[in-house]
């Protein structure tokens, strides 16, 4: 069962079931408890009740932890299970049942006891009375083995009963109640056995409630035989024992409440301080606030003036290269267009060489002259004219190429230079951009863990303010 229901159950037990008023007003309720015990000891075991008139054994002697604690005392679990259910189910008379059963089983058990040693006598004269074999079997024949010294002393103790309490003195008594009586009931068949005849014991509501009155009428004619003096002078004294425990009580309170008090006192001195500590912090936080926020206004502000710059040097830069591209397509164009006028013009003086090689072959006098010298020889004149005029153009056509290759080569530099200075500037953007961002992350990351600490910070320090 866990804690809270096995809680709730007491509660029940104490309340409900009029458990609490067993403790309450010096335990007047406890002690007519006593009585009605007592008297029906008297009515049903009047016997029993003589002897312990005689030793001047009174029931609180040995039934106070019957009732007070329901037999959780001294007695086995097992037993304590039936009595709490039987006492859930029937109220507080069960008690009244259990105790008369206890006395009673005792003088069942002796007969028995009684009846058995007598049919075992003739045969264990040399030895003492045998013990029944088992709880369990209390009914059947006891066992003719002879029992040794200690078995005998353990079922003696076990089975001792009401005519051993009849023949007990006062100390035998309470330590039949205090230590045999719980040991019988170890065994649960015991138990059960107990608790059906504890069941078969009646106990009239109306016999307690009589006993009940008769009680307190006998506390009021003892109460009225008093000396008025003595009672009065006991009565001054209870008075003084509860106005001293309330004097007690109330120092006890008064202290208290300075201490609570001074500690309230101290807690709210700290609660200012804190709030005072706080209230700093957040004009601290706001301040900080402000200035991030100017910061990261200028900081936009320079971003985006980065950004324009970036952006003209980047238009500027695809300008030229737009323009160096055009140029080296004009220059391809026009080396091509040179490649072609230089490849027509040489292939239209070969073919001018092969018609003049082929009239000169044609010619016998000049034939004979090209075969003994080898090459055709022209006159010096035309010869060099010829040749002037060729080297000319060819020197012509050497420089404007020496020119165009020059321009291709200058254009090429520079576009290589445009290449190189826009990988600069595609660096360069892509570190600023990479520096902006962790400018904004970290601003925002700080702007974001002050306005979380100081909202953290003033949630505390709200409800204080309040109070």
């Amino acid at each position: 069962m866990p804690e809270e229901q096995a809680f709730c159950v007491l509660v029940k037990i104490m309340y409900n079931y009029g458990l609490r008023e067993l403790y309450k007003n010096n335990f007047e309720d406890l002690h007519c408890k006593f009585y009605q015990l007592e008297r029906l000891l008297q009515e049903q075991l009047p016997d029993l009740w003589s002897h312990f008139q005689d030793l001047n054994l009174e029931a609180h002697m040995y039934a106070s932890q019957w009732f007070l604690t329901l037999f959780t005392a001294k007695f086995p679990l097992c037993m304590v299970f039936h009595i709490t259910d039987l006492l859930l189910c029937e109220g507080m008379n069960i008690i009244f049942s259990v105790a008369l059963a206890l006395l009673k089983s005792s003088e069942a058990q002796q007969r028995r006891q009684l009846s058995q040693c007598n049919s075992s006598l003739g045969f264990v004269v040399h030895q003492r009375r045998q013990p029944p074999p088992s709880p369990r079997h209390l009914l059947a024949p006891w066992s003719l083995s002879p029992p040794s010294s200690h078995r005998w002393r353990f079922w003696m103790d076990l089975w001792t009963s009401k005519e051993d309490l009849l023949q007990a003195d006062f100390e035998g008594a309470l330590n039949f109640f205090r230590v045999q009586l719980p040991k019988r009931y170890r065994a649960a068949e015991n138990a059960r056995r107990l608790m059906e005849q504890a069941c078969n014991i009646k106990v009239p509501t109306k016999k307690l409630k009589k006993f009940e009155k008769e009680c307190q009428s006998l506390r009021e004619s003892q109460l009225q035989q008093e000396d008025p003096i003595d009672r009065y002078q006991r009565e001054n004294r209870r008075l003084q024992e509860a106005s001293m425990r309330l004097e007690q009580e109330n120092d006890d309170l008064a202290h208290e409440l300075v201490t609570s008090k001074i500690a309230l006192r101290n807690d709210l001195d700290q609660a200012e301080d804190k709030a005072d500590v706080l209230n700093k912090e957040l004009l601290n936080t706001k301040q900080r606030l402000v200035e991030t926020e100017e910061e990261k206004r200028r900081q936009e502000e320079e971003t985006a003036q980065l950004k324009e710059v970036f952006r003209r040097e980047l238009e500027k830069a695809e300008l030229e290269i737009k323009k160096t591209t055009a140029i080296i397509a004009e220059y391809k164009q026009i080396c091509s267009q040179l490649s072609t006028r230089l490849e027509k013009q040489q292939a239209s003086t070969k073919e001018e060489l092969d018609i003049i090689k082929a009239k000169v072959m044609a010619c016998e006098r000049c034939r004979d002259v090209f075969s003994k010298d080898g090459p055709l020889q022209i006159p010096a004149v035309t010869q060099d004219n010829r040749d002037s005029d060729v080297d000319e153009e060819k020197d012509s056509l050497k420089a404007q190429l020496r020119e165009l290759e020059l321009e291709l080569a200058q254009t090429k530099l520079q576009l290589v230079e445009a290449k190189c200075k826009i990988q600069e500037l595609e660096h360069q953007k892509g570190v600023l951009m990479t520096e902006v961002q962790a400018a904004k992350n970290s601003w925002f990351s700080k702007t974001l863990g002050s306005l979380k600490s100081s909202t953290s910070n003033q949630s505390p320090s709200s409800p204080k303010e309040g109070q």
